[in-house]
């Protein structure tokens, strides 16, 4: 049996926690939190902070219970708040945590959208929540996205009306969108709003497209409560989790409040705070420049190598001519007076970003590889590429793919998931229309796949909002994935038997909400793993969204990776995480940088547009409206420019990963 609750280092192993440089007679809060205006706590991974959540929640109602009082929450949706109602479902199930005595009120709903799609926070409120706790269905309010908008405005002063006669809310949930906006609160929402309907950001609209399977299919418009119903709650707890919300979540937790991060009201509020795990938490000051707070213990080179770098392009000077007063006047004295000198310094994180190069992602045979991010030996070594989706490989790592495969390695690749879900339904009609006319060209139709093609035809063309694609059309859309997939590794040289479609169940739902991973999903991973015993693996590192497909693949082989540690080819087997089409790491934390020329360049750009279906009408490329070839040339690019404006030398291109260790 694996044991999927068999939590690894952290889960992530990229970043040091925010206390670990700060000497001990320093306080978290006369400290860390000098420029932060609400109370934050940093949470290493977001399952941890929502288990914090859920048992604050479930504390209030079991003292409200003892009082003989209702408890009424506010409450949010979202793939953050998955976790925290996961959690709270658990404690009812094997606590015996009762709900009866909960009265809830949701903070929006799309309009206009019925209570019964698959895309309303109706649904979304019963499939995680509601449906499994003891709540008494009468305490349930939800914004009703059907009401006539002639009475919308009396609708929604009866939504507040019900709230006060409730009690006022005893404790709100909220969530955070990258607009900055809380409930729907758009920026531009002012402090003294109330519950009413508003226009939906575009970036918002983009952020649901995954949802509603296009961004033309998202509502643009929203029923929400407002700011000023938000800070009348008795206590606010606002989370965010992964990456995308670090921006965010600076300007919320740090600047000064304005309409234009309207989440930045609750800096208001008396009683509120602010819960994150790590990626969230990376634009702090207190985890991207805290020696601006105090004095550092700069034992550690991986901090120094942070600071230096960030000091290189705050002075626009590569590293060989940073001054002993450029660090005297941006705050870094102590490291200053710590090393000695400035040439020391700037040597010491000269060699070791230049270390971090190479143009043998798989090591150079026959020479001292002492100072190289990969070993020499093997000369040829077995590798596994993990790809989440069936283009992540090409998008993400494409050049190095490249480089590994002519430079003899035996590269194997393995999809982790068929894509389906990311095929429009009219690409799907394009090969349809092709496998009709070749079956009419040649009159040797078969009669079972005419009748499955029908029932594919008909599927949808009478397609409606709560449908879910049914099977004959994901095994379409998952042979279109595989066919692009195969296309581009064949260019790139790789045999079809080194191709690898593992179809991992976990995302075979047909809805954008996947279920967790289980032991059959680990299970496919190890035994992929113990089949080719590698020497190299390559994985996704996009730890932006908890619940997203990338990091549930990773989570997947980090536990497949947990149960195989005692095998012996696994003592000599190291993993690399690379990022995606949206992010890169920071240079502080690349551990091996492999340049692309640019034919190199070139040629991954061929390899990306194979994949057609997600080239034309793409339906989940987020707020960026380039295509993807277009977005890892311009990742590529700047990652070489910021290598070279610390005096390294100059390339066309970068790809960059992060060493993990188990």
């Amino acid at each position: 049996m694996i044991n999927l609750n068999n939590k690894l280092q952290s889960q992530n192993p990229i970043f040091d926690h925010s206390l670990d440089h700060f000497p001990t007679n320093l306080t978290r809060r006369d400290v860390l939190t000098k420029y932060e205006k609400i109370p934050t706590f940093i949470y290493q991974e977001s399952s941890d902070a929502s288990i914090v959540v859920a048992r604050e929640v479930a504390n209030l109602i079991l003292a409200k219970q003892t009082e003989g009082k209702n408890c009424v929450l506010g409450l949010a949706t979202g793939s953050t708040q998955l976790g925290i109602f996961a959690e709270l479902v658990r404690m009812h199930k094997e606590e015996e945590l009762s709900f009866r005595n909960v009265i809830t009120f949701n903070l929006d709903e799309y309009y206009p959208l019925s209570s019964h799609s698959i895309h309303s926070y109706h649904y979304y409120m019963r499939m995680n929540l509601f449906n499994h706790v003891d709540i008494p269905p009468k305490n349930i309010h939800i914004p009703d996205g059907t009401i006539m908008m002639d009475e919308v405005h009396d609708y929604c002063r009866e939504y507040e009306r019900l709230i006060e006669e409730a009690g006022g809310i005893d404790l709100l949930l909220l969530g955070i969108g990258r607009s900055g906006h809380i409930g729907f609160n758009e920026p531009g929402s002012g402090r003294n709003t109330r519950t009413r309907i508003i226009t939906l950001d575009p970036l918002t609209r983009q952020e649901e497209a995954k949802q509603f399977r296009g961004f033309m299919n998202v509502p643009r418009s929203a029923i929400t409560i407002g700011i000023a119903t938000i800070l009348s709650a008795k206590k606010i707890i606002l989370s965010a989790f992964g990456e995308t919300k670090a921006k965010v979540v600076k300007q919320m937790v740090e600047d000064e409040p304005n309409n234009l991060v309207p989440a930045s009201y609750i800096q208001f509020h008396e009683d509120a705070k602010v819960i994150v795990d790590q990626g969230a938490s990376l634009q702090l000051i207190r985890m991207k420049t805290p020696w601006l707070l105090d004095s550092m213990d700069w034992s550690e080179d991986r901090l120094i190598r942070k600071a230096v770098l960030w000091l290189c392009y705050k002075t626009s000077k590569p590293l060989l001519k940073l001054t002993g007063k450029d660090y005297n006047d941006n705050g870094l004295s102590d490291l200053l007076a710590t090393v000695g000198s400035a040439y020391k310094i700037n040597i010491k994180v000269f060699n070791d970003l230049q270390h971090t190069i190479t143009g043998w992602p798989g090591g150079k045979p026959d020479v001292d590889d002492t100072f190289r991010p990969e070993r020499a030996n093997p000369k040829k070594k077995r590798v596994v590429i993990f790809s989440p989706h069936p283009d992540d490989d090409v998008i993400s790592m494409g050049g190095t793919l490249l480089r590994l495969v002519e430079q003899g390695h035996e590269v194997h690749v393995c999809y982790q998931v068929s894509g389906n879900f990311a095929v429009s339904d009219e690409y799907v009609t394009r090969f349809l229309d092709f496998h009709q006319e070749y079956i009419a060209f040649y009159d040797a139709a078969n009669p079972v796949a005419q009748i499955q093609q029908d029932k594919i035809t008909n599927f949808i063309k009478n397609k409606k909002d709560n449908d879910i694609d049914i099977p004959d059309l994901r095994k379409v859309k998952s042979l279109i994935r595989r066919m692009e997939a195969r296309s581009a590794l064949r260019y790139f040289g790789l045999n079809n038997e080194n191709i690898h479609f593992l179809d991992l169940p976990f995302y075979e739902t047909g809805l954008k909400s996947k279920a967790p991973i289980a032991e059959a999903d680990v299970r496919i991973i190890i035994d992929v793993l113990e089949s080719i015993q590698p020497h190299q693996i390559f994985a996704a590192g996009d730890l932006s969204d908890p619940h997203g497909t990338h990091r549930v693949c990773l989570d997947a082989i980090f536990v497949a990776l947990e149960y195989l540690r005692n095998q012996e080819w696994m003592k000599s087997c190291w993993v690399w995480l690379y990022r995606g089409a949206w992010a890169e790491w920071d240079a502080d934390q690349i551990e091996m940088a492999v340049p692309i020329s640019p034919i190199e360049l070139s040629r991954k750009r061929e390899a990306i547009l194979r994949h057609q279906s997600q080239k034309e009408g793409a339906m989940f490329m987020g707020e960026d409206e380039r295509e993807f070839w277009q977005r890892a040339e311009e990742r590529n690019r700047s990652t070489a420019k910021m290598y070279d404006a610390v005096g390294m030398a100059e390339y066309e291109a970068m790809e960059a990963f992060v060493k993990y260790y188990p």
